[in-house]
């Protein structure tokens, strides 16, 4: 299905460039983006987290929370093509009620019964955007700055991981070994705080919007997470 220009940011070619570069559409499923999703939906107490690559016509979903068996859509469909037009982060709190939606994902939504969603762009070191991380509800609901900062903190580190990947992978001297080393020091990482975020909801409770309780040990305990990525992003 064509995308509409309407839908195309003002970077379109150069996006997808820096997209293609990174070699990471129709890869094979890799641990550390599921575990990120998986994160992620826990720290918003949300059912669903997505990292989506958007490319010329189509999204495809490197990691997938809560829509089992979505891999792809068509471009038009997707909400996460709202965030790479407007290159910025988009919150939705009510689908039903939201008239910035082309027809089809209006339709797309409704089906899968969507109703709050929240994107991120996962920009490049180039500046380009080339998919977001999402989350989204089953029920409307509101966003506050606290949560929009942690998901684009999250968003951030998720676009690192991907320039780290395409660097160990793309080196002669790092390679596809390398990277399964880093990858699973990530997960290992990411493991305990998924652990950090479930005692945190147990002890203060689930609230809409999260926390600060919640948020604030969290975004110090990504803190370590960010500093393990640095160390492997010199040629990223």
């Amino acid at each position: 299905m064509h995308t509409p220009t309407s839908l195309l940011p003002v970077d379109e070619f150069e996006r997808l460039n820096t997209l293609r570069q990174y070699d990471i559409l129709r890869s094979l499923d890799e641990p550390v983006f599921n575990e990120f999703v998986g994160l992620t939906a826990r720290i918003f107490n949300l059912p669903i987290s997505l990292i989506a690559l958007v490319d010329a016509n189509e999204v495809e979903y490197k990691a997938n929370q809560g829509l089992p068996g979505l891999l792809s859509q068509p471009r038009v469909e997707a909400l996460c093509a709202i965030a790479i037009e407007q290159h910025k982060t988009v919150l939705l709190a009510d689908l039903a009620k939201e008239h910035s939606l082309t027809p089809e994902a209006s339709r797309a939504a409704q089906a899968k019964g969507l109703q709050a969603y929240a994107g991120v762009p996962l920009r490049m070191p180039d500046q380009r955007d080339i998919g977001t991380l999402c989350i989204i509800d089953r029920r409307p609901r509101t966003f506050s700055a606290e949560e929009q900062q942690m998901l684009e903190f999250i968003a951030g580190l998720v676009a690192t991981a991907i320039a780290v990947r395409y660097c160990c992978l793309g080196s002669g001297e790092l390679g596809k070994a390398h990277w399964q080393r880093v990858q699973q020091q990530l997960v290992d990482e990411i493991h305990e705080l998924i652990a950090l975020v479930r005692y945190l909801a147990v002890r203060f409770g689930t609230q809409v919007p999260v926390s600060q309780a919640v948020l604030e040990p969290a975004r110090r305990r990504l803190n370590d997470l960010a500093l393990l990525l640095k160390e492997h992003s010199a040629c990223a």
